[in-house]
């Protein structure tokens, strides 16, 4: 058992690291479209310096994390920011009007998509590897030859300080009273979301809260 439980936690961790490898691409790609986009938008709209050094912060910050949970809330100001530029850019019909600043808005709209897919994909080796080193008697083997929780990606809906956290305790009411695990429509993995579960490791619900909301939305009227 000890070799096939450490060769499970070894693999286990790889798909993590694998699974990383998808989302730092797709973020690099993202930041080397903003000096562009920012460059752009400041040929109509100069005078919106704040908005501007924003983004370029934000940048900054993706750039320089370390990890997932950095990285997850760098990209997270990231996107805020750029909420802004966009929001300037409404204010200029010929600015959109050109083929640049299309095919950038494009090619970021691109790269969100395969963002948010490859975060569900690491989230999910994350939630697996984190649960095998947990398990008994796997924590014994973890504790002993190093193995660490891994960090999960956050999205901004996930952040826990932008949750509606009435919203949320609506939805904890809602799961507890089930009498079935649920499915999340929209999520390719399988992962039910059990009342103790959601009870006891928020973290791991926080992503799945915010689909709660949306799905059971007509009951909080």
């Amino acid at each position: 058992y000890i070799w096939s439980g450490y060769n499970g936690m070894v693999s286990n961790r790889l798909r993590v690291q694998e699974s990383w490898a998808g989302i730092d691409v797709q973020l690099k790609r993202r930041s080397s479209l903003i000096p562009n986009l920012v460059e752009t938008v400041k040929g109509y709209a100069a005078h919106e310096r704040e908005v501007f050094e924003n983004v370029t912060k934000a940048r900054s910050a993706l750039m320089g994390a370390t990890d997932a949970k950095s990285a997850g809330e760098a990209n997270n100001q990231l996107t805020t920011a750029l909420k802004s530029l966009f929001a300037v850019a409404e204010a200029y019909p010929q600015l959109r009007a050109t083929e640049n600043f299309q095919k950038l808005q494009s090619e970021l709209s691109d790269i969100e998509a395969k963002i948010a897919y490859a975060r569900q994909f690491y989230n999910t080796n994350v939630m697996t590897y984190n649960t095998r080193i947990k398990t008994f008697p796997n924590v014994l083997l973890a504790n002993q030859f190093g193995f660490k929780e891994a960090a999960f990606f956050p999205s901004a809906e996930a952040t826990v300080s932008q949750l509606n956290m009435g919203a949320v305790e609506k939805v904890a009411n809602v799961v507890r009273q089930l009498p079935h695990p649920v499915r999340m429509e929209g999520h390719t993995d399988s992962v039910p979301i059990h009342n103790e579960r959601f009870r006891s490791n928020w973290e791991l619900s926080a992503a799945r809260s915010i689909a709660m909301v949306e799905l059971f939305s007509g009951r909080f009227n």
